[in-house]
C-alpha cells in the first residue's frame, strides 16, 4: 500500500484549492464533501469534485473523497454521483462518522452496484472515520466489515462531542490538551482504534491538529501519534505537511537498524533459528515484521533499494 504519512483535506467546492493540493507534498489528497462544505453547497461540491478528479493531474498521489455520514440526506447522492462520474480516478471513499459495521456494508454494496454498472474494476477502497463513542465501541467489527477497507481514521472533534468531553480550544482538534489533562487525553480512544486497525491489517490515521500556525504543537501531536502506532495524520493546511511527512518518514538510522535486523533474521533462517541476537539483544519474528514494514516504506519513498528479504 502506498504511503499515507500525510492526508490533506480540501473542501470539495473550492476549485482553487484543488490544483494547489495536487502540487503539494501530501501523500493523499482528500476532497471533502462533509464538514467543510455548507449544506447549500453540497450539490455544487459534488459537481466540482467530479470535474476536478477528471481534469487535474494528481501525479502519483492517492486521491480520496470524503462523503457525508449515512444518517444525512447527502451520502447516497455523494456515492452515486462521484463514483459514477469519476470512479476510475478515486483510490478510496472516506465514510464519515461510522458507528456500526452496517455503515460499511451499505457503502460496500452500493460501490459493488456502481462498479458493475460502469464497468469499473472493483478496486475502490473504503476508509472508515471513527468519530463517535458508538463507532469506537464497534471498532473491531467495523475494521473487518469489508474487503475494501484500507484505513481507520480518528475524528477527534466529533468524538469529543459524542462523549461530552470539555472543549478547550477554538478548533476542538487537539490543542491545549495538556492544560486540563495530565498526559494524552485521547490515548485510550486512539490506541483502541489503532489496535483494531492493525489486527485487521489496516492503516491507522490520526486526526488533524486544528491550530495550523502552531508548529510546535503539531510536532508533539504527530510524534505522539507515531509512537502509538499511527501510520499518518490528516492535515487541514498545506503548511502542516512538512512536519507530518518528516515525522512519519524513516530516518537513515531507522533504515540502518531495520537492515541490520533483516540481515540477522536471514542468517538465522539459514541456520533454522527462530530468534537471533543483534547487538546483544534478542530479535524475534515480531521485531522482524516491524523491520520489514519500515524497510518497505523506505523503499516506496525511494530511501532504500528494494531487495528480497525475510
Amino acid at each position: 500500500m502506498k504511503a499515507h504519512r500525510s492526508v490533506l483535506s480540501v473542501p470539495g467546492h473550492v476549485l482553487k484549492m484543488h490544483g494547489k493540493a495536487a502540487e503539494s507534498p501530501a501523500d493523499v489528497i482528500m476532497l471533502d464533501l462533509e464538514d467543510s462544505v455548507p449544506p447549500e453547497a453540497k450539490e455544487a461540491a459534488r459537481r466540482q469534485v467530479v470535474q476536478s478528479l477528471s481534469a487535474i493531474d494528481w501525479q502519483d498521489k492517492m486521491v480520496t473523497v470524503r462523503i457525508n455520514s449515512l444518517d444525512t440526506p447527502f451520502a447516497y447522492r455523494d456515492l452515486v454521483e462521484i463514483v459514477e462520474g469519476a470512479g476510475e480516478k478515486i483510490d478510496a471513499v472516506v465514510v464519515s462518522k461510522v458507528g456500526d459495521p452496517g455503515d460499511i456494508h451499505c457503502v460496500d454494496r452500493i460501490l459493488d452496484g456502481i462498479e458493475l454498472a460502469r464497468g469499473l474494476d472493483g478496486t475502490i477502497g473504503i476508509e472508515a472515520s471513527i468519530e463517535t463513542a458508538a463507532g469506537l465501541a464497534e471498532v473491531t467489527a467495523i475494521a473487518r466489515a469489508s474487503r475494501r477497507l484500507r484505513t481507520l481514521v480518528f475524528g477527534i472533534a466529533d468524538y469529543s462531542a459524542s462523549v461530552g468531553a470539555r472543549l478547550v480550544s477554538l478548533s476542538g482538534h487537539g490543542e491545549n490538551e495538556a492544560e486540563i489533562y495530565p498526559g494524552h487525553r485521547w490515548h485510550f480512544a486512539l490506541s483502541r482504534m489503532i489496535m483494531a486497525a492493525k489486527a485487521a491489517g489496516l492503516l491507522a490515521i490520526d486526526a488533524p491538529y486544528g491550530h495550523f500556525k502552531d508548529s510546535e504543537g503539531l510536532q508533539r501531536s504527530t510524534v505522539m501519534a507515531g509512537a502509538l502506532g499511527c501510520d499518518g495524520k490528516w492535515a487541514i493546511h498545506p503548511s502542516q505537511l512538512e512536519i507530518i511527512n518528516q515525522v512519519f518518514t524513516p530516518t537513515a538510522e531507522d533504515i540502518r537498524r531495520a537492515v541490520t535486523i533483516l540481515e540477522a533474521a536471514e542468517a538465522g533462517a539459514r541456520h533454522h533459528r527462530g530468534a537471533v541476537a543483534v547487538e546483544g539483544r534478542m530479535i524475534d519474528q515480531a521485531t522482524v515484521r516491524l523491520a520489514r514494514r519500515l524497510y518497505d516504506q523506505a523503499c516506496y519513498l525511494g530511501l532504500a533499494p528494494p531487495v528480497n528479504r525475510v
